[in-house]
């Protein structure tokens, strides 16, 4: 499964490498963050159908039979030495971090809970800083759960014979 998976990826980007298009420019023009379209890319995210042409318009030389593998549920996975890549061990560094006052701040805002990583949306922008310098900016935008107080009369496995659901 794997292999398949790293032989349609690096097919994928072999595609985006020839067309010439940045991340960012493929984001411009399907309407999706630049981080969903390298998910995409990557076998990380499924091809919603709707967008489908948008994705064929802006890598005209993606074949059919790659967007058909697209729309299929992914493998969502990640090589555990990708943690060695200098980028992603400080993005894990900076989570790991920072990760117990961001924690906080959402409990003390929210309430019990967490952001979901399933109705997420994350970007990555280029600014300049006061002091003239490029700066990256990562946004998390992740919709907000709310820990359940666990009632047995709503779990529905108790509340209902089992083998009559």
């Amino acid at each position: 499964m794997e292999q398949k998976k790293a032989k349609i990826v690096a097919e994928l980007q072999a595609v985006k490498h020839n067309s010439g298009k940045s991340y960012n420019q493929l984001a411009e023009e399907t309407g999706l963050t630049n981080v969903y379209v390298a998910q995409l890319l990557r076998r990380q995210a499924q091809l919603n159908p709707q967008t489908a042409p948008l994705l064929r318009a802006a890598l005209p030389d993606l074949p059919q039979d790659l967007v058909s593998e697209m729309m299929r549920p992914p493998l969502r996975s990640y090589d555990p030495n990708l943690i060695q890549d200098p980028t992603v061990y400080r993005l894990n560094e900076a989570v790991m971090h920072f990760g117990e006052s961001i924690k906080e701040i959402i409990n003390e805002e929210f309430g019990d809970g967490i952001m979901s990583a399933i109705d997420f949306y994350c970007s990555v922008d280029k600014i300049k800083g006061v002091d003239g310098k490029d700066r990256v900016v990562l946004t998390f935008d992740g919709k907000y759960l709310p820990h359940s107080e666990q009632k047995s009369e709503h779990m529905v496995s108790r509340t209902r014979p089992l083998g009559k659901q």
